[in-house]
């Protein structure tokens, strides 16, 4: 392989892994298959009104029938690693209780296929789909949850510990309370200052809870994945000044705080006001468990004003040089340089994973086919010049110190972006959802060429 000048300035250190990521309500499809039980988001997708143009998770990409064509796949790409979720009422239909060994199956089958393929599996316990029945009995408000968030933990512990090597408890709890039961725009589709903050609590208490069973049954690592985006001050004015500060508490520290230093920041309670409770001082004895990673999801930053808003009293400032994705989050790539240092200042020397990073970019519903050679291609510049600068700010951030494990783009394939339906393509392999033909990308190529090389390909100029 040639090489481009300058091009060892990009190597990655030893042992970097390379991979992508999912969500299993994003692309398995079969919700109700072999014995599972519904879910939140099963019951949320047919509530009429609640997702775009309708669509639902029944099919998404059919990955419960496909799985072992899209393991194939991620050989063929030079993936390294797979971040993946479980259903939890896949495995326990009721939440608690009896296991379902056809939904077991399923995800042991899947790990026996990653480690045949020389992918290493990193497993999420929870990524939204909590399951109906126990949304039921109070789902996130309950604070028993964080007892059966550690039962079904145990289950997958003792099932597949030592072939995962990597778990990890939450993923982005923010978005689970602020989506699901402070705004209502996901499942379960709840509006309340009050309730938010017992969600948020309950579920950092059973990720404590989930740790702790690990350390009594697994012998190999597990941490938590949350979402956060640095905060910039619109102004020097002390009104956004003050601003920032909130938005950076709210999104920023609200997890991290209890589960690294063991308190939670004051800001909350300026936020919530009278909805803020007092909290036992022995939750954060379980919540403030070791961990032995983070992972962080990356996708934007924000440049914040005070304004009349509900909770935060702030308002995010369009910049208008900026490139904007088709979620309308600004393509910033210093900022996650910026967020990594910051959480090394923060919180030490805590090895990292960015366990997600990616764009939704226009792509066609199917992709091109070449006249001469019949070959399908799906080309996108943009996604390619976005993975190209942000991993380049990984390895800023690396070259400064923070020890950083590994790279997830989010996401694998096209998939069921949540409520927004199939309406926005993230994908680095295009998924044709009329016929479920997969497509790599020109992104999923480059990305490919990036892992080879582990990282010097960087150097070179993007083709285009």
């Amino acid at each position: 392989m040639s090489r481009a000048p300058g091009a060892d300035q990009f190597v990655f250190p030893e042992g970097f892994l390379w991979g992508a990521a999912t969500a299993a309500h994003q692309i398995e499809g079969s919700p109700m298959a072999d014995g599972a039980g519904p879910s939140i988001w099963t019951r949320f997708a047919h509530t009429p009104g609640m997702m775009l143009n309708g669509d639902t998770g029944d099919v998404a990409c059919d990955h419960y029938n496909r799985w072992r064509d899209d393991v194939k796949l991620m050989r063929k790409l030079g993936l390294k690693a797979y971040r993946f979720s479980v259903s939890w009422s896949r495995i326990l239909p009721e939440g608690t209780g009896r296991v379902n060994q056809k939904g077991l199956d399923f995800y042991s089958n899947l790990v026996d296929e990653l480690l045949a393929n020389d992918i290493e599996p990193l497993l999420t316990l929870f990524h939204w789909d909590l399951p109906a029945a126990l949304d039921d009995r109070g789902g996130w408000l309950n604070r028993e949850i964080a007892d059966w968030f550690a039962e079904y933990a145990s289950v997958m512990y003792r099932a597949l510990d030592g072939r995962v090597k990597k778990w990890v408890t939450h993923n982005e709890p923010w978005v689970v309370t602020d989506g699901g039961y402070l705004h209502g725009a996901l499942a379960p589709g709840h509006r309340s200052k009050f309730e938010a903050p017992i969600a948020s609590h309950n579920l950092m208490r059973a990720h404590g809870a989930a740790v702790k069973a690990y350390r009594e049954i697994g012998k190999h690592e597990i941490g938590l994945v949350v979402n956060i985006e640095p905060k910039y001050a619109a102004s020097d004015s002390a009104a956004d000044q003050a601003a920032v500060r909130r938005a950076h508490a709210y999104m920023n520290e609200q997890y991290l705080h209890p589960a690294l230093l063991g308190h939670y920041p004051p800001e909350l309670k300026e936020i919530f006001g009278e909805a803020w409770p007092d909290w036992p001082a022995e939750d954060f004895e379980l919540i403030k468990q070791p961990l032995d990673f983070v992972g962080i999801n990356y996708y934007t930053r924000s440049v914040t004003k005070d304004a009349t808003s509900y909770p935060l009293n702030t308002a995010v400032v369009r910049q208008p040089l900026g490139t904007y994705t088709e979620t309308g989050w600004e393509v910033f790539p210093q900022g996650l340089t910026d967020l990594l240092l910051w959480f090394k200042q923060t919180y030490g020397d805590l090895p990292v994973y960015i366990t997600e990073n990616g764009a939704a970019f226009f792509d066609p519903p199917t992709a091109d086919v070449d006249p001469v050679s019949g070959e399908r291609r799906v080309r996108d510049p943009l996604r390619m010049d976005y993975l190209r600068k942000h991993l380049s700010a990984i390895h800023d951030a690396i070259q400064a110190g923070v020890d950083i494990r590994g790279y997830m783009l989010w996401s694998l394939m096209d998939n069921l972006e949540w409520s927004l339906g199939y309406s926005k393509r993230f994908g680095m392999i295009h998924v044709n959802y009329g016929t479920q033909e997969r497509t790599p990308k020109d992104s999923a190529l480059w990305y490919s060429q990036v892992i080879a090389s582990h990282g010097r390909k960087l150097a070179e100029p993007l083709p285009y």
